[in-house]
């Protein structure tokens, strides 16, 4: 089993032999931790280093997705519906299902999906183009609105809740190497997929 690679979905980290000994709650420990302790002593020529980036953005990811979110949650809401509902509301004007698609890193077939029950919930409408029948322009109600503003800023707290561990230097230090990170692989499987 790599670091990127578990029997739970997204779990991103692996799991470590539940026989192990070692405590990876310990300060300073973590499952990558172990898992790459464990892939060192089976292949100890091999440079294990993606391994411990790779696998602890994943593991990360996966942890924010099981813990965050409460607020949406006890909006009715999933995390792709209001990344949706955010892209309508940050860009301050109506965009087709596939500018939507590209604002939100997701398929067009999702967006559809998410964008009719959406719909069917009076947050957002659609409308077609007088020019092209087969274009379809998206916007948020006025409930939809209220609705994102509403939640956002207690959102906003309950992720800097999540983030309390690092201090103001440690998460600008991290935004700045994610940030760096996310700008090489943009441009590199950008170039790729063109």
């Amino acid at each position: 089993m790599t670091a990127t690679q578990g029997p739970s979905a997204g779990d991103g980290a692996g799991t470590p032999d539940t026989s192990s000994t070692t405590d990876t709650s310990a300060p300073g420990r973590d499952t990558v931790a172990e898992v790459v302790r464990q892939w060192r002593a089976v292949h100890p020529g091999l440079d294990t280093g993606p391994m411990e980036v790779i696998g602890r953005i994943n593991r990360c990811a996966a942890l924010f997705q099981q813990a965050e979110d409460a607020p949406l949650r006890r909006a009715g809401l999933t995390r792709p519906e209001f990344d949706l509902l955010g892209a309508l509301r940050r860009t301050g004007h109506e965009l087709t299902p596939s500018e939507l698609a590209r604002e939100t890193f997701s398929s067009g077939a999702a967006v559809t999906k998410r964008l009719k029950q959406l719909t069917e919930r009076g947050l957002v409408e659609r409308r077609g183009d007088t020019r092209d029948r087969r274009v379809a322009h998206v916007r948020l109600t006025d409930a939809g609105r209220e609705l994102v503003d509403g939640i956002l800023p207690s959102q906003l707290a309950y992720e800097n809740a999540v983030l309390s561990g690092l201090d103001d230097g440690e998460l600008g230090d991290l935004a700045g190497l994610l940030g760096g990170l996310l700008a090489q692989l943009e441009g590199r499987l950008g170039a790729l997929r063109a």
